[in-house]
């Protein structure tokens, strides 16, 4: 119970309510609370997309140098190919790297369209992710937004958006892990545990999904908790007012631990700094306990 009550005063030091799950990839060590509570996972997702096609690649049942190109038609708007002005083309692969780098949601969503959504769903049961969920990509999301409100394009969803209230925002589908793609953060944790374990596909598969987790430029969340001498692959996943991150700290002793953060906060901002730092302050907390230390981001 202690350590429960350390990572509430984590996050409420913050503003904020979050969840957490951590384990030791190498031993039976656990820590956190809430584990198995139901979480909107955002673009955590990309974690088992990105499986999904390293696992078909190492199949052979895809080239991962087949080219797509991205045109305005594509283009769902933020980081990477989404913020391009102009046509650009690139492989599966690159298509991959952007997604896990910079969440870059039009590349997973050519990625999602290729894999194939129903096969990403069903990798997450195959793996036994009971309570994971997968019912699209960021194209689906974001149409379920525009209907909801009644906007017919981005721009008028734009235009509608501020307008609502919290309570309204809250309510839509993308908030409920009944409605949307979610899980828990065990479960996440487990999954991270499997690719690091080679456990959850070829050798090669879980070895590309650490490599390219490595490439996350974010550094605001879960490794703004470590060390620098501690590396940290990660992806986040954000909406106003959610916070997600899950990752794996590497120790120079060897150590490995698998990290899933979830946080809420009453408003609505997308970016929070006070948010971020807890979130990597919890996760520091919980890792020191599972390396026998006293936590040292504690109130």
């Amino acid at each position: 119970m202690l350590i429960e009550e350390r990572l509430r005063a984590v996050f409420a030091g913050a503003g904020a309510e979050g969840v957490l799950h951590a384990v030791d990839i190498d031993g039976p060590g656990e820590a956190g609370y809430g584990a198995d509570e139901p979480v909107v996972v955002a673009s955590v997702f990309k974690v088992l997309l990105v499986l999904e096609f390293a696992r078909q690649s190492a199949a052979g049942q895809l080239d991962p140098r087949e080219r797509v190109r991205v045109t305005s038609e594509h283009r769902l708007g933020g980081w990477g190919t989404g913020g391009c002005l102009d046509d650009v083309e690139l492989s599966l692969r690159d298509l991959a790297h952007f997604a896990m780098a910079v969440s870059d949601n039009t590349a997973a969503d050519l990625l999602m369209e290729r894999v194939g959504t129903d096969t990403v769903a069903m990798l997450a049961k195959e793996l036994g992710l009971e309570n994971t969920r997968i019912v699209g990509g960021p194209r689906q999301v974001l149409e379920s937004m525009l209907e909801e409100v009644g906007a017919r394009d981005e721009r008028e969803f734009a235009a509608v958006f501020p307008t609502l209230s919290a309570a309204e925002v809250r309510g839509l589908g993308v908030y409920d892990p009944a409605r949307t793609n979610a899980s828990t953060p065990r479960e996440m944790t487990r999954l991270l545990r499997m690719v690091w374990r080679d456990e959850a596909g070829p050798p090669e598969a879980c070895a590309q999904v650490r490599e390219l987790m490595g490439r996350q430029v974010f550094r605001h969340r879960l490794a703004a908790g470590f060390g620098d001498g501690v590396r940290v692959a990660a992806k986040t996943g954000t909406l106003p007012g959610l916070h997600n991150e899950v990752g794996v700290a590497e120790y120079p002793d060897g150590g490995r631990y698998a990290v899933a953060v979830f946080a809420r906060t009453p408003g609505l901002l997308a970016n929070r700094t006070e948010t971020d730092v807890a979130i990597g302050a919890a996760a520091r907390t919980a890792v020191d306990l599972l390396r026998g230390l006293e936590p040292e981001h504690l109130p």
